[in-house]
Order: structure tokens, then C-alpha cells, then sequence
């Protein structure tokens, strides 16, 4: 190997042991340094490894000196990530249903070993169980990575849709027909990951799982020009939803008690509008899909609770509040 690639190589070995190897609390002393190329047969001295960490600074990595005692050494500190903000990220993979527990632990690895080893080691170390119910489909990045592709380029995509069955089987829909569909976006919520489509067929919008998804391709077809007034809409349409269950959308106004504030703005967002009634009462007018979980999500607060108006809605539910409560 020539003088001038040897130099390359060393740079760049240099470069992966500060960055992978060391912190603010684990710098690396000359000595070490040179040690450690020596011993992967590239040579280096002290008065080389000076001007070859010169070099890196030069590049625009952020490359700190300290003393360790009396001798010199040396960190990384260019980090894009804070350890906090790495910690958060692990958490969001470790809690999300729909990534499988073996593409969980993939992506931790990945995430971690941005803070270098050893602090790759804390953060691994330190994890919670959140008793996630991961899903079962591997391919789940494989669908995003195209759905993300369908999107970028403007087209339609195909692809099979499936339930699973009491014996965890899938039970595909459409006897294995497949769906066409214009990809709109990808949207989390409720713990689990989907598509939102415009639907040629139904004039409207529809969801898909993203983890119910199976073997999507992504077509030559162009995306109906209609999916693109869908764009302005898609924000609204999240809030409107109550895991992306059909159902009409309305504007409801709850009277609520004082203690349900938090409840209130988890579910609606911290930006709710919020009146204040006689006593502990309070007030909101809220754009939901009427849907089960709706209801599901009402229901849990007993007579803490109630719909003001519109009437239909009232009168809904007050049907399903009787139903509730009738044995016959």
C-alpha cells in the first residue's frame, strides 16, 4: 500500500476509534492511540498522531484535547445526539408495537451506538420494559421503505391485506386479491402504524395497518390527482380519529369535570380551548369521528362526563348508555 493511502487509512481508523471509543469521560492518551494503530499494523508516533488529529479538526470534527495527569489526550465531541435525546429514541422503539422485538433490538443497537461504546453500553444497560405486544410482521421497514418510495415518486401502490386468526394465522381479505391504492402518508397513532389512502373507488379517504400490509409494490401508475387535496387535510383528520375507526365526523361539545383537564388534553392536545362552568365544570368543543373507541374512551369516565351537544350524538349516547345497563 502507498505512503498516500496508508495516510487515508490511518485518518480514517483514527477518526472511528475517537468517535466510537471515546468521550468526555473516556478520552484516549497519546500513547493509547498509537498503540492501537500499531497493533492493526499502521504505523504512528506522537508527533504524526498530533498533526493527523490537526488534520481531522481541519475537516470540521470537533476533537478535544484534556490531560490525563501530566499526558495529553484526546475525545470525540462532535455528537449529533445528546445522550437524552438518544435515551428518548430508545424508548420510542422499545415501546412501538409495530416494530417486531427482533427489529427492535436492531434498531436499538443502531441507536445507541451514535453515542460511541460506552455510552452505548449505559444506555443499553438502562432500558425499561414497557411490556410492549410487539406484532409479528418483519417486514414492517420494508413496507414503510416503499410506501416512502410510492409517495416520493407520485405512484399507486399494490399490495395484500390481512387479519390474523385465533390460531395467530393470517386470514388474507379478498381471497389474496390485491388492493390498489393512492398513498397519502404514514401516521402513528394509538400504538400502531398506518397508511392513509385516497380510495379511487370510494371517492374518500381510508387506513390501512402498515403491519397488516403484505407484499406491496409499488406500481408505474400515477397517484389520482384528488390525493393531493387530501395533503391539507391529513393534520385535522388525525385529531378527528379514534383508532382510524369509520364514523362521522362532528363537532362535540363535552361538560366535564375539573378532574378530567389532564384526560381531556392528552386525547385533544394541550392547545384545547377550555371554558370554565359553574363550579368544578368546565367545557370543550372538540371535531371528532364518532367511532367505538370514541365511545370506549367516554364510557371509562362514568358520569364524570357528558355531551352537551350536538342532539344526535346525545341521543347515541344515551342509547348505548341504556343498552349498557340492560340485562334483558
Amino acid at each position: 500500500m502507498s505512503d498516500k493511502k496508508m495516510s487515508k487509512v490511518k485518518l480514517l481508523r483514527l477518526y472511528d476509534i475517537l468517535r466510537n471509543e471515546t468521550d468526555e469521560e473516556h478520552p484516549m492518551t497519546t500513547k493509547q492511540l498509537c498503540d492501537r494503530l500499531d497493533s492493526e499494523g499502521i504505523c504512528c508516533d506522537r508527533r504524526t498522531l498530533k498533526d493527523d488529529i490537526g488534520q481531522l479538526r481541519e475537516a470540521g470534527y470537533e476533537i478535544m484535547d484534556t490531560k490525563i495527569g501530566y499526558i495529553n489526550a484526546y475525545y470525540f465531541e462532535d455528537r449529533p445526539f445528546s445522550v437524552a435525546e438518544l435515551k428518548i429514541l430508545i424508548d420510542a422503539v422499545q415501546a412501538a408495537s409495530f416494530i417486531t422485538d427482533k427489529k427492535s433490538e436492531a434498531l436499538i443497537d443502531k441507536i445507541a451506538d451514535l453515542g460511541g461504546y460506552h455510552r452505548a453500553e449505559v444506555l443499553k444497560g438502562n432500558m425499561v420494559d414497557f411490556n410492549a405486544r410487539k406484532h409479528s410482521n418483519e417486514s414492517i421497514l420494508i413496507n414503510v421503505d416503499h410506501i416512502n418510495e410510492a409517495i416520493l415518486k407520485n405512484r399507486k401502490i399494490s399490495f395484500q391485506y390481512y387479519d390474523l386468526d385465533e390460531n395467530h394465522n393470517a386470514r388474507f381479505r379478498k381471497n389474496r386479491k390485491k388492493y390498489v391504492e393512492n398513498p397519502v402518508t404514514l401516521v402513528y397513532n394509538e400504538d400502531n402504524y398506518y397508511l392513509i389512502c385516497y380510495s379511487d373507488k370510494y371517492k374518500d379517504t381510508v387506513n390501512y395497518r402498515v403491519d397488516r400490509m403484505y407484499a406491496i409494490t409499488v406500481l408505474d401508475t400515477v397517484r389520482s390527482k384528488d390525493t393531493e387535496s387530501l395533503y391539507d387535510t391529513v393534520q385535522d383528520y388525525t385529531r378527528q380519529s379514534f383508532k382510524m375507526y369509520d364514523g362521522d365526523v362532528e363537532d362535540v361539545t363535552l361538560e366535564f369535570d375539573s378532574t378530567l383537564l389532564g384526560p381531556i388534553y392528552d386525547k385533544f392536545g394541550e392547545d384545547t380551548e377550555i371554558h370554565r362552568m359553574l363550579g368544578k365544570k368546565l367545557r370543550t368543543t372538540v371535531t371528532v369521528q364518532v367511532s367505538p373507541p370514541f365511545w370506549g374512551w367516554l364510557f371509562q369516565f362514568d358520569n364524570r362526563i357528558m355531551i352537551v351537544e350536538p342532539k344526535n350524538v346525545l341521543e347515541e349516547y344515551k342509547e348505548k348508555a341504556r343498552r349498557a345497563t340492560d340485562l334483558g
